[in-house]
């Protein structure tokens, strides 16, 4: 990258008044390297505690599902590639936003797809509701999640999910999710 590009990239940052950025693994040492950096930067910006604690409760839900649902890829060569996630967060006025991208396997897009427009269909009632019978009826998946963490994220921003699947080859697309929380 030519050394313009790092202060174009700056600039990009400030106009999105980007507070955090990260590209890589995600780790259980850097899940909890971002959240204590996080904790403390709300803490100094955010006056309601409310407001704090809901950012930093949608910020693990999508630094968990960064983790969980990295792909298990058996090529060394694209392993690091496909594992590595985006993290995005910013203040925008008198809300966040919390952004993330990650790969994820074709023949899984669609079925994510639909477990999105559900959630992001209901109302709040309907979000409780859902939430309480995933949680007391959910089954396990094989990565040990029940599904709770897209419900909980809608539930807890107040807002819908907004997202994308960006085609990268016959395999593999590249999953990018925003969450707004005012």
């Amino acid at each position: 990258m030519p050394l313009t590009n790092i202060y174009e990239l700056y600039k990009t940052m400030e106009r999105e008044h980007t507070m955090l950025s990260f590209k890589g693994v995600v780790t259980p040492e850097l899940l909890s390297s971002v959240l204590k950096v996080m904790e403390s930067k709300l803490g100094a910006l955010e006056k309601s505690t409310k407001t704090r604690k809901r950012v930093y409760s949608i910020l693990v839900e999508c630094l968990q599902n960064l983790y969980h649902h990295n792909e298990e890829v058996n090529d060394e060569i694209d392993s690091i590639l496909l594992k590595t996630s985006l993290l995005i967060i910013a203040k925008q006025n008198d809300s966040y936003e919390v952004k993330t991208g990650n790969y994820i396997t074709n023949d899984k897009v669609q079925d994510l797809e639909e477990k999105i427009k559900n959630v992001n269909k209901l109302g709040k009632q309907e979000l409780r509701e859902m939430y309480k019978t995933v949680l007391n009826h959910g089954e396990l998946s094989k990565k040990g999640t029940a599904g709770l963490g897209l419900i909980d994220i809608v539930r807890k921003s107040g807002n819908k999910l907004e997202y994308n699947f960006l085609p990268i080859d016959e395999k593999y697309s590249f999953f990018c999710l925003n969450v707004k929380i005012n």
